[in-house]
């Protein structure tokens, strides 16, 4: 196959077959300009997914299943994915949802072949919540200011990337993946493409607050210094405060003759610091954490099971 797509499933038995329907779409339609393959993974599904899977790639040799021994999350599941892409030129990954439309795999491929290595899909429209919308944009843009590297706005993992660009996020062995950001790290020539991103029409989200919240924090933490420039400047201020206010306290007694009350100020300024050291010990624990669990060695996932049907 010259290209595989990648797409990781969790609990999406209801929306199954109309992917698997445009999939089937999309492949016949580029059959012309090159052939395409499907790796489905089921990350750790409590329902009929894997099942789904299965029953799929055994009659359909267009079609390969990972099945994951539980849940590992999605950037996990994606590299599970990855790591089993066999195509010869490039790998196109999207969620399972229909957010990310498979029809888009026709342009991200005639960019490829004018010498791009990644091709990016850069949301232009989003049909979510406005809260959902305000938190996203406000994520983007943190992480663009704070982000070591060059990080496109609005761009998720929905993308084609080139097979030497994907054998470098294998070999990468981190484990708290941010898969686009790690894809802007690896470099080569990259483009845009915009899309209106739809609306999920069929199940729920899976990825809860929290999960997002990881995501955004392995973002920040992953590609940045700035938390801890944060803390240094942060440091810097609240010492600058207290010199001030001890010079003023100084003032007041030595000149002024007036002794200081100051009770009030004194419980101010030590819930500031307490508060400020909290700060400083939850950011640098965001570092600790990460190298807590690289340094373990373990695998990033476990593959229960690897289907395909033989010719």
């Amino acid at each position: 196959m010259q290209v595989n797509i990648i797409i990781p499933l969790y609990n999406e038995e209801l929306g199954f077959l109309t992917l698997i329907d445009r999939l089937n779409t999309v492949i016949d339609v580029c059959a012309t300009s090159f052939t395409t393959s499907v790796i489905l993974v089921d990350d750790g599904s409590h329902d009929d997914t894997g099942n789904l899977i299965r029953d799929l790639v055994s009659k359909d040799n267009r079609y390969a299943g990972v099945i994951l021994s539980r849940n590992f999350g999605h950037q996990l599941a994606l590299s599970a994915g990855l790591s089993y892409a066999d195509a010869t030129e490039a790998i196109m990954v999207m969620d399972g949802d229909l957010q990310d439309p498979p029809e888009l795999l026709k342009d991200f491929y005639a960019k490829y072949k004018e010498g791009y290595d990644v091709v990016y899909a850069v949301r232009k429209k989003r049909k979510e919540a406005f809260y959902k919308r305000w938190a996203y944009s406000l994520f983007y843009k943190l992480l663009k200011k704070a982000s070591n590297i060059e990080i496109p706005l609005d761009s998720g993992d929905f993308s084609l990337m080139s097979r030497k660009v994907v054998d470098h996020l294998v070999s990468m062995p981190e484990e708290s993946r941010f898969i686009r950001g790690m894809r802007s790290w690896v470099g080569y020539k990259q483009v845009g493409i915009e899309y209106e991103r739809s609306a999920r029409e069929i199940g729920e989200s899976k990825y809860s607050f929290g999960a997002l919240l990881k995501l955004a924090l392995n973002g920040i933490f992953n590609f940045s210094e700035y938390p801890i420039k944060f803390i240094s400047n942060l440091g810097l201020i609240t010492t600058l405060i207290s010199g001030l206010y001890l010079a003023y306290i100084l003032f007041e007694k030595l000149f002024l003759g007036t002794a200081p009350k100051g009770f009030a100020a004194l419980v101010f300024l030590i819930c500031l610091f307490g508060g400020v050291q909290l700060l400083a010990i939850g950011i640098i624990g965001e570092y600790i954490v990460r190298i807590f669990f690289q340094v373990k060695g373990r695998p990033n996932f476990i593959v229960k099971e690897f289907v395909k049907k033989n010719d």
